[in-house]
């Protein structure tokens, strides 16, 4: 076995920026709009709007101790606050979670393929989206951040022009076959068809729209500098993030009925397909293959190196440390791959339901997650032995709103009987990481394993 190496600062920070923006712009806007739509109507986009306002308080909180403490990522963060325990779960459920959306991701690459090739099973278009990417991973991370900066510029751009050419439609700049678009927003049922609980009853697949962000986290031990590039890079993708979900779907609201939003294809090809311009449709399936191909690329990222911190923490076996010629975590994007096939199958087995089953997961676990990071915050602010350069406003009020709100939501997602299979899952798998949590922890303990007291002290002084 080699030995073991620390991961390379081959990031920049248009890396970060980047990447952040690729793990949240993907199936969740793309794909997951159509869900939204017919949950809540137009109304949705007051759900992506609070979903972003939370979603900032969680990335400056996430900031804050990136400062303070430089050198580690969000789960050190959880460690160095709440112990072994708590770590080991959050740890475990956030690797669970990027697994399940790196499926997702590449089951959608699948399903938007069949935009050209309808005789091709699913499953093998998928299967060859999974080589491609986990090939991606393979290289050194700068080339890993290269190409997801690319792929993020390429869905950017075009979410930019899908903007531009829509709000151009709806102000009769460009001329179309829709009439009186704006009479959308008000029809059907109105802005609120289904009231303030529909509004509410979206918010986990807004969750999950939003998950990525903390990407950010992840990112810090591979980032150069990332001290004083983190706080700048949050302010700008927070703020372009949220734009980049409410303009579309409003301008989706308005060119088309959102009761005929269906879930068989992207929201974005079906507006694209009805106004009647030659070629875009097609140009914006070859858009939406790039931007969840890219998603599913910063997936097996965030999982690898999630499982590599762990596995610095003896939260994960000591083999997972094991590092390439490349600087990349090889045994962990070995495993990453081979939990991504276990989902293509999934694929093979039940085609139509797969990713609709598949989202429920993330956005319970990107709650659970959150809310993690905030109380980090909340408990470690006392501790700090600088005062950091930037700090979340309005503490601690602002990060107890945030909490407050992501537990209403999760306990609304909880008790919400359409998700009794999905809450049924996230609760089971809950209960046995916290068993797992002590079972490995007194194993340790028995054992008489001394890295384990190294790797805490090594934590705290950082």
């Amino acid at each position: 076995m080699e030995k073991n190496q620390a991961l390379q600062k081959g990031l920049l920070p248009r890396h970060v920026q980047f990447i952040a923006l690729a793990g949240m712009i993907g199936t969740g806007i793309f794909k997951g709009s159509s869900d939204t739509l017919n949950i809540a109507g137009p109304s949705v986009v007051i759900a992506y709007l609070f979903g972003g306002l939370l979603l900032f308080i969680v990335m400056a909180a996430l900031a804050e101790m990136a400062i303070v403490y430089p050198n580690l990522n969000v789960q050190h963060f959880v460690y160095k606050a709440f112990g072994f325990h708590i770590s080991f779960i959050v740890g475990w459920l956030y690797w669970i979670n990027w697994i399940i959306v790196t499926v997702v991701e590449i089951l959608a690459a699948g399903s938007f393929l069949k935009y050209w090739f309808p005789s091709v099973p699913l499953w093998l278009l998928s299967l060859f989206c999974t080589v491609l990417i986990v090939g991606m991973n393979l290289f050194q991370v700068k080339y890993y951040g290269e190409i997801e900066f690319w792929f993020a510029g390429i869905k950017i751009f075009a979410l930019t022009a899908f903007i531009l050419l829509g709000f151009g439609i709806l102000f009769g700049m460009i001329p179309s076959n829709i009439d009186d678009p704006f009479a959308n927003y008000t029809a059907h049922g109105g802005f609120f068809p289904y009231g303030i609980e529909g509004m509410l009853s979206a918010f986990l697949v807004v969750m999950f729209s939003y998950g990525g962000a903390e990407l950010i986290g992840v990112t810090l031990t591979e980032t150069k500098d990332a001290e004083k590039v983190l706080p700048k890079v949050i302010k700008g993708t927070m703020w372009r993030v949220i734009l980049f979900y409410m303009l579309p779907i409003l301008i989706i609201c308005g060119l088309m009925p959102w009761n005929q939003v269906t879930g068989e294809k992207s929201p974005f090809v079906q507006v694209l397909s009805i106004t009647g311009l030659p070629g875009a449709a097609h140009i914006m399936n070859f858009v939406l293959i790039t931007a969840v191909l890219s998603a599913a690329n910063s997936g097996i990222y965030a999982t690898s190196r999630t499982l590599y911190s762990m596995a610095q923490s003896g939260e994960a076996p000591k083999r997972f440390l094991k590092i390439s010629k490349q600087g990349t975590p090889i045994n962990c994007i070995i495993v990453t791959a081979i939990c991504i096939l276990l989902g293509v199958f999934l694929a093979y087995m039940t085609p139509d339901q797969v990713i609709s089953y598949l989202m429920t997961i993330p956005g319970f676990t990107i709650l659970l997650l959150w809310t993690s990071i905030c109380l980090a915050q909340l408990k470690l602010r006392s501790q700090y032995k600088t005062k950091p350069y930037f700090q979340v406003k309005g503490f601690p009020y602002t990060t107890i709103l945030a909490i407050v709100s992501l537990l209403i939501i999760f306990i609304s997602f909880i008790f919400n009987k359409n998700n009794m299979i999905g809450s049924a899952v996230c609760l089971v798998i809950l209960v046995l990481l916290t068993a797992f949590s002590f079972i490995n922890k007194n194993e340790r303990e028995k054992s008489g394993e001394s890295n384990k007291e190294k790797n805490r002290d090594m934590v705290q002084n950082l």
